[in-house]
């Protein structure tokens, strides 16, 4: 979604839009007890039959709305509301990002609302999240998520994200949660359940194939069949089946020639035929294209078009529109006055017209907006949502490289330098439309500075400058270094950021909206400083921020400890300062492959970005099904670091694999013990091989994994159950799922490059 309109024109006019609806008003809109049409079953099928439990009174209502009053009801009135129906009394729908916190306020236009209440919980961003490994994790995230939403008298919160982590370089990365299919489809079934559970809808995105920021709005995808199904689609299954998402939000791009959002195969054959889909699929803020292909093609609710469509001719300025003339300006959208011609003109629309209505209105009885229902209050940034904000953080936090053990430090070390622009930096407001606006948010130094209090001198360089064009300063690099030589230990906080000034859209760059990064390498000069640092003073720790994979091959050899801490959140650096000193053993592990450098990439050997040379607007997945481990792993490709990597405090012996196959089916059981003198969490993961696979497929597939936690030289039995999925492939030529009888390797370990124990079964 774009946090302003895209043009300037547009900017104007949303400035000018109607008084902001201010917070106060929202929170009242409605009452709040538990939502009367929560089901409590964890089958996704009732999950998504549980949005028909009205359909005769929806029936009913259907019969008494206008032509027009159906129209009003699929298209934006606001920046962020639907359309409602007072006479009937359908309230509008209010909409909000985002997929980590709650947006904040500017009422109906785009500017933000001052004075109110909407400093809320900053949650670490989604590859935090999914290097948790813990699906309950998910579902005490989207509980925060969904409550804060409720709180602020949102409907519909837009998330979870869940593209699939093709390149490095999506500035979007950050709000995403994986390269592996099967470790997204984990993680987003809790989320949504988290979020609904609370009375507020949630709003999976974006569907499909939004795997790159540069192009997003013209960019043609071609993948083939295969790939579509066995690495793009299933989070988002497992979405609509399992989680009971009530809805979800078509992409910017084009898909096979045809707009993402208004496209027949996705949105008609598979998502609402195949899937059985029930609930709401919602454009993304300007997605929609075309009045007929929207109405045709499963787009039931049109938002955020760019508002310069709305002007009644190209001469008129935003200043000459009077006030009462505003809100009839989003008739101008494809779903306004367009639609209500097309379907006057023929009435065999008028069918499709009604399905979207009856969608939108079956969401609205599940988020207890109907017939007076109420729902639960919610609460605000609560002591009890910051502390899920910092076990999210503390688990998520990766222990990279701990040669020497320098790993964790000691508090009894008597000086620190802290180097680093990232230490001091507060990352809430960036992004783009995932903009948090925090009540606070603790930065590394300031957690360093707690955890330590008055028992040792603490010593901040900055490093290095965040701006434009900036690169190495020496005077800076020089002062980092002296502080580095004249401390005990240094801790260098650096890695990617969300731009520039975060209160300007334009300065977004690197993890943001709109923006894919130039390249993976370490901006700012920071290798220079890392190197200069480490040289200096040998007993140096590196933490990396950031949204995805970066090039640290420079210094990586030199470097004894190496953190990633993502963007983690409010209490990020409270996270990372009981990392840091061993007060948390880490046991978080990586969602993706960090490449040794782009190069390695599968989507940059193998396939195409940002789109085909001589050709902007197209890009064809050449990669095909091999994305992440799956290439690196099966064209023996050395990563920097692996996928599902994650270092810790403790060692864990894993014990022989018993494998008990069963029809199309195994189940597998293991003792793992923490071998060491800490508490800690392993994250045990399962991987298959097709020994006889007559199709090419990847040497190995995650399809089953457990988060374990051990006390000191306890043991825990693990058992894993591979179900036929776990061994299908899909067939091009027979257009569905196979599984061909024979031989599987079953390879259980701690990341894909660090198996442990292996065993097989015959199906």
């Amino acid at each position: 979604m774009l946090l302003f309109p895209p043009s300037a024109r547009a900017l104007l006019m949303a400035a000018l839009f109607c008084a902001s609806s201010h917070l106060a008003t929202a929170q009242t809109k409605r009452a709040a007890t538990p939502a009367s049409t929560k089901t409590t079953t964890s089958a996704g099928t009732n999950r998504q039959q549980a949005l028909m439990g009205n359909e005769a009174k929806i029936d009913q209502l259907l019969k008494k709305l206008t032509l027009e009053e159906k129209i009003a009801m699929i298209h934006a009135t606001s920046s962020f509301n639907s359309g409602g129906v007072k006479r009937l009394g359908i309230p509008e729908m209010e909409t909000s990002d985002g997929p980590h916190g709650v947006r904040l306020e500017h009422g109906r236009d785009w500017k933000p609302d001052e004075g109110v209440n909407d400093s809320g919980t900053y949650l670490p961003t989604g590859n935090t999240l999914a290097s948790t490994w813990n699906p309950e994790l998910g579902y005490a995230f989207g509980s925060v998520l969904g409550s804060e939403a409720a709180f602020r008298g949102k409907d519909i919160i837009l998330g979870p994200g869940i593209n699939i982590v093709r390149t490095p370089l999506n500035g979007r990365n950050f709000e995403y949660l994986s390269e592996d299919p099967y470790l997204v489809s984990k993680m987003v079934v809790g989320y949504i359940r988290g979020v609904q559970d609370q009375g507020v809808s949630a709003s999976v995105k974006h569907y499909a194939a939004n795997n790159q920021e540069e192009h997003r709005n013209d960019i043609d995808v071609y993948m083939s069949e295969r790939a579509l199904r066995e690495i793009y689609l299933p989070g988002f299954q497992a979405a609509i089946q399992e989680g009971g998402a009530h809805t979800l939000m078509g992409s910017y791009n084009k898909f096979r020639g045809q707009y993402a959002t208004h496209n027949a195969y996705l949105m008609n054959d598979i998502l609402k035929g195949e899937w059985g889909f029930k609930g709401l699929v919602i454009s993304d803020w300007g997605s929609v294209h075309d009045t007929q292909q929207g109405l045709r093609n499963g787009t039931d609710l049109e938002m955020g078009t760019d508002l310069s469509l709305m002007y009644n001719s190209v001469d008129q300025t935003a200043s000459q529109v009077k006030q009462e003339d505003m809100p009839s300006l989003y008739d101008r959208f494809f779903f306004g006055k367009p639609a209500l011609e097309a379907i006057k003109k023929d009435k065999s629309l008028e069918p499709l017209l009604d399905d979207k209505v009856r969608r939108i209105l079956r969401v609205m009885y599940a988020t207890s907006m109907m017939d007076g229902a109420k729902r639960k209050p919610g609460a605000y940034n609560t002591p009890e949502h910051q502390a899920t904000a910092r076990k999210v953080a503390e688990e998520g936090i990766v222990l990279l490289k701990n040669d020497g053990s320098i790993l964790p430090l000691k508090k009894t070390a008597k000086s620190f330098a802290v180097i680093g622009a990232n230490a001091t930096r507060e990352n809430a407001l960036g992004g783009g439309s995932s903009q948090v606006k925090a009540k606070y948010e603790i930065t590394p130094l300031q957690g360093l500075q707690k955890a330590l209090g008055s028992q040792a001198n603490i010593t901040y360089a900055p490093g290095y400058k965040i701006a434009r064009n900036q690169k190495a300063d020496p005077q800076l690099i020089e002062q980092a270094v002296a502080a580095a030589k004249a401390a005990d230990v240094a801790i260098i906080v650096g890695g990617s950021t969300h731009g520039y000034d975060y209160k300007v859209w334009s300065d977004n760059a690197y993890d943001a909206e709109g923006y894919d990064k130039p390249d993976m390498k370490m901006p700012f000069g920071q290798d220079e400083l890392i190197q200069a640092v480490l040289k200096a003073n040998p007993n140096t720790v590196v933490v990396l921020m950031g949204g995805g994979p970066i090039d640290v091959s420079a210094w990586a050899g030199q470097a004894k400890g190496i953190v990633e801490a993502w963007y983690p959140g409010m209490e990020g650096g409270n996270a990372l300062a009981s990392i840091l000193f061993g007060d948390v053993n880490p046991s978080g592990k990586l969602p993706f492959t960090f490449p040794v450098k782009l190069e390695d990439s599968p989507a940059h050997k193998l396939g195409e970005y940002p789109s085909t040379p001589g050709n902007p607007l197209k890009q064809t997945y050449k990669e095909d099904i091999f994305v992440g481990y799956r290439y690196f792993d099966t064209y023996k490709v050395a990563p920097q670091f692996a996928f599902g990597h994650g270092l810790s405090y403790t060692s864990f012996d894993y014990g022989k694999l018993t494998v008990k196959p069963a029809a199309q089916s195994a189940t597998v059981t293991l003792t793992v013990r923490n071998t060491g003198k800490v508490a800690g969490a392993e994250v045990v993961q399962l991987y298959v091989h097709d020994d006889q696979a007559s199709v090419k497929r990847p040497e190995k597939e995650l399809k089953a994994f457990q988060k374990v936690f051990l006390k000191p030289g306890e043991s825990k039995t693990v058992t894993l159950t591979l179900g036929p999925d776990a061994f299908r492939y899909y067939d091009e030529a027979k257009k569905q799922w196979v599984l061909e009888p024979g031989k599987f390797s079953l390879l259980v370990g701690s990341s894909s490059r660090d198996i442990r124990q292996t065993g097989e079964v015959k199906l």
